[in-house]
């Protein structure tokens, strides 16, 4: 059952105060919040086993490595890869949408074509720029609509048989849209092209099926799922990551060195040279544990009851414009007439509310809609109605000292 005030008690930050004020956060969209068992695990590992994996014949090398390979197990079955060696664990979203791009690079030629979304954060745009101006690829995107959603109808139009690649969140950072990535999979496939989805902001609230979606890769990052940061996952088909060269060189993705030649190492230890953020990995499986134990529908049912109540509740502040109104996960972004949202967000700070502000690295929306940023309001499953008042109290008062 449900629990919020359980729930609540396991995140040991958010007991304190600041500015004097009991502290409301709503920037989960940014990172979520750490719950005391993935803290613990963090300490366990530091405090009784920590040791590089993979190499060493001691106790706590081989401690730490199954303990590693554990957690991949985990993410593996959390996202129902088919292989665990078709998950390679990185330090973010970011560092995995690269290691695709870096691959594809020695794989596109000039007048291929590039599809991406206009709903993209920048760290699912810039890669693949970088990616045409190497290779003579040409970068299309798929335009978005007033309230948020994507102009599918152009999708449609702008796939052929020059389609290589496509990227396209699971859920936009900035707005919260859940975009039909089904559809943009399926249709993709038709004309032979690739797809990556970002999932870093829809694996908080969704639990995605990689196998049922028939997508060819799939990033996200622990940090959104009350992991630790520095620590994500790159899926991808086995036949794909084969196909793509290593993104770096050094050791553990190696199988033999010599002056003359050096060969590379099988999946996944290809895409993992160096030492990896070890302890991180074991604590992004404890948090899929965590987050499995409370369940993604219970999780969907408490942040789509706060979204419609904020809404509702955001809706009655005079000049308050929300941006992104089509189905959408726990995301507000919102604007007070005549106000910066920078103002406002320095604001609700002094009074113990956090949220984020700006173009969230989604600069391309806040074009679109000609304004400078937005307010971001991001729930998460420990959030409560309560919270939810705070925040309206707040918006109101900045208004009112700002106007």
């Amino acid at each position: 059952m449900f629990s919020i005030d359980k729930i609540r008690a396991d995140f040991p930050i958010l007991n304190r105060k600041v500015h004097g004020k009991q502290l409301v956060y709503l920037d989960n969209g940014a990172t979520s919040q750490t719950p005391q068992i993935v803290i613990d695990a963090i300490v366990d590992y530091y405090s009784n086993y920590n040791a590089n994996i993979h190499r060493g014949v001691h106790t706590l090398s081989q401690e730490a490595t199954d303990k590693y390979e554990e957690a991949r197990i985990k993410i593996q079955k959390h996202f129902n890869a088919k292989k665990s060696y078709e998950i390679i664990l990185t330090s973010g979203t970011t560092h995995s949408i690269n290691i695709v791009a870096s691959g594809f690079s020695a794989l596109l030629n000039e007048g291929d074509e590039v599809i991406v979304s206009a709903l993209e954060h920048h760290s699912n745009i810039v890669p693949w720029q970088m990616l045409c101006e190497k290779t003579g690829a040409v970068l299309r995107v798929i335009p978005m609509d007033e309230d948020g959603s994507l102009r599918m109808d152009i999708y449609h139009e702008l796939l052929n048989g020059k389609t290589k690649l496509v990227f396209c969140n699971h859920v936009s950072n900035a707005l919260g849209t859940i975009n039909p990535i089904e559809e943009i999979i399926h249709a993709a496939h038709k004309f032979g092209a690739y797809v990556l989805i970002d999932g870093a902001q829809s694996c908080p609230h969704i639990k995605p099926d990689v196998q049922e979606l028939d997508v060819d890769f799939y990033v996200a990052s622990a940090h959104k799922m009350c992991g630790p940061t520095g620590v994500g996952m790159l899926y991808g088909k086995e036949e794909l990551l084969k196909l793509l060269p290593p993104y770096q060189g050094g050791g553990e993705m190696i199988e033999t060195v010599t002056f003359e030649q050096t060969t590379y190492a099988g999946l996944p230890h290809k895409f993992e040279a160096g030492t990896p953020n070890i302890c991180g990995g074991i604590a992004f499986g404890v948090a899929i544990d965590y987050m499995n134990n409370i369940g993604f529908n219970a999780i969907a049912m408490q942040e789509n009851e706060l979204l419609a109540y904020a809404t509702e509740e955001l809706q009655k502040v005079d000049g308050l414009r929300i941006y992104g109104t089509s189905n959408k996960t726990s995301v507000i972004s919102f604007n007070l007439e005549g106000i910066h949202p920078y103002d406002v967000g320095a604001i609700l700070d002094k009074l113990g509310v956090a949220v984020r502000t700006g173009h969230h690295c989604a600069q391309p929306i806040m074009d679109y809609y000609k304004i400078p940023g937005t307010v971001r309001a991001s729930f998460s499953f420990y959030n409560t109605k309560e919270e939810v008042d705070l925040l309206v109290a707040a918006v109101t008062k900045a208004q009112m000292m700002l106007s």
